[in-house]
């Protein structure tokens, strides 16, 4: 079976509210710009199942994790009502796809992350797959105040697929640098604050899926090591572990847009850790055939285009 775990969908009534409130408009600090020839059909396909079922048997994919596009439709502009309120619908959209598509497509669930209580109140309904970003209101996801979150999370077994909201700092929306190198740093902030305050160590058993192969962190290891046995305080959350021993703690999707990149990734965390991901409805067309650019065992090409994901979500 080959498994997407990189697919967007949209809720109308989400996009509509959150349009003039996300990264693309810099959370509102200036107006929403057209979209570039071809992508407003796209995300017109991102909002109907029937469409995103076409496009997967295009791609010879069988089945897709389904997450929000939280750059287009992210809530955490919203008071944690609203947030609330907002997620609940997305949701239930998502599951709506789930019941109409059961065997091709499977649902997560975004929460009122920016206030914890709150999301911690959303897992009673036990959901496979948690769509979260890097941090809420400046706050990344290994602070302490989400330690009661990740207990959560572990008591029930939910894989976290995690995938930045974008980069508020003005700076980086010149040139669309939020998208280009914002993401990848994101990534590499939210990894740093779940090792270096405690979560991978205190719950070694943590799914946790890093989008666009964990952004930069996996590739600068080294320093980080260096601080380890320099400043051996800075590691006082980690059991005495280097921050690279974590790198195979997590799970990584395949959609870096470079094989080179992904042909390093592959070789430091292994085909038992990565999950092909095609970031639907733009990135990689073709995520099979990315895959295939390797000379893979055919045992390792099966794990990272479906064995591992299927593993994740509980399907073997």
């Amino acid at each position: 079976m080959i498994i997407d775990f990189h697919v967007h969908m949209l809720d109308a009534h989400v996009f509509r509210a959150s349009a003039n409130k996300t990264v693309f408009t810099g959370f509102g600090a200036t107006p929403a710009s057209e979209p570039r020839p071809g992508v407003r059909e796209a995300l017109m396909r991102s909002m109907r199942p029937e469409a995103v079922v076409e496009d997967l048997d295009a791609r010879g994919v069988d089945m897709a994790v389904v997450t929000s596009s939280t750059v287009l439709q992210g809530t955490s502009w919203a008071d944690p009502k609203t947030d609330l309120e907002l997620c609940r619908r997305c949701n239930a959209t998502a599951a709506e796809w789930q019941a109409k598509f059961p065997k091709r497509i499977v649902s997560s669930v975004v929460l009122p992350l920016q206030e914890p209580r709150l999301a911690i109140d959303e897992l009673k309904t036990k959901p496979r797959v948690i769509n979260a970003g890097s941090s809420y209101n400046g706050v990344y996801l290994g602070d302490p105040v989400y330690h009661p979150f990740w207990e959560a999370v572990n008591d029930i077994g939910a894989t976290v697929w995690i995938h930045p909201e974008g980069v508020r700092d003005p700076w980086f929306q010149r040139y669309a640098l939020w998208n280009s190198a914002g993401q990848s740093i994101e990534e590499a902030k939210v990894m740093a604050s779940l090792i270096y305050e405690g979560v991978m160590h205190s719950y070694p058993n943590l799914k946790i899926v890093m989008a666009h192969g964990g952004g930069y962190f996996p590739h600068y290891l080294g320093r980080m090591d260096r601080n380890h046995a320099n400043r051996p305080d800075t590691v006082k959350n980690t059991g005495g572990k280097k921050p690279s021993e974590f790198l195979g703690s997590f799970h990584y999707d395949s959609c870096v847009y470079d094989p080179q990149v992904l042909k390093v990734l592959l070789e430091r965390i292994g085909a038992d850790r990565l999950v092909m991901g095609s970031d639907y409805p733009v990135g990689e067309k073709d995520p099979v055939a990315f895959i295939d650019t390797f000379d893979l065992p055919e045992n390792q090409k099966q794990l990272i285009c479906g064995g591992n994901a299927a593993r994740l979500l509980g399907l073997n």
